[in-house]
């Protein structure tokens, strides 16, 4: 499949498991491993409680950039058995999240959660009042306000995923047998 419709098809995923599921995380990091056809479920679990700011609390990153950097850093981050002696990986893992960070930037302004809201409803809903997640409902958050944004970053982590593979000359297939977790 070439680049532009993995882009396109990682968009349309990560929509329809925002609409679907909830959770901007793990929706963001199972979207992108569904596209690129490589699942980790632990990485899949451990983004559970980065949605919503982290911890639905809103003052944190948003729940589809870190998800996103979770799952770039999978390809591409520092390996345990090569903590002392991998700067170069590692550096590709900020470089990357550099590359998204520019991204939310230019298309919300913030890559904080909070300011994100404040954008696209024109006000944050906070998560843990009952009366607030009504109104963010309401609002058409689930519908279609939400699944927008996590199609964003999952299409964009996956632009950027496809680059680096591309620049490397890597075969995707590595990473399919190398992340392979059930």
């Amino acid at each position: 499949m070439s680049k532009n419709l993995l882009i396109s098809k990682a968009y349309k995923i990560g929509y329809e498991y925002q609409k679907k599921h909830h959770g901007c995380s793990q929706t963001t990091v199972g979207a992108i491993q569904d596209v690129l056809e490589v699942r980790n479920d632990f990485v899949f679990k451990a983004a559970s409680g980065l949605s919503g700011g982290c911890g639905l609390m809103r003052d944190g990153i948003c729940g589809g950039y870190s998800g996103a950097i979770l799952v770039m850093s999978s390809f591409f981050g520092r390996e345990r058995k090569k903590v002392d002696n991998d700067r170069d990986h590692n550096y590709l893992s900020y470089y990357m999240a550099k590359k998204l960070r520019k991204k939310f930037l230019n298309h919300y302004g913030s890559i904080i959660c909070k300011d994100i809201h404040n954008k696209v409803f024109g006000r944050s809903y906070d998560f843990w009042n009952p009366e607030e997640k009504i109104l963010m409902e309401k609002s058409g958050a689930h519908d279609t306000i939400s699944p927008s944004i996590i199609g964003n970053a999952t299409s964009w982590a996956v632009e950027i995923i496809l680059e680096e593979i591309k620049n490397r000359n890597i075969d995707i297939n590595i990473f399919t047998k190398n992340m392979q977790y059930y």
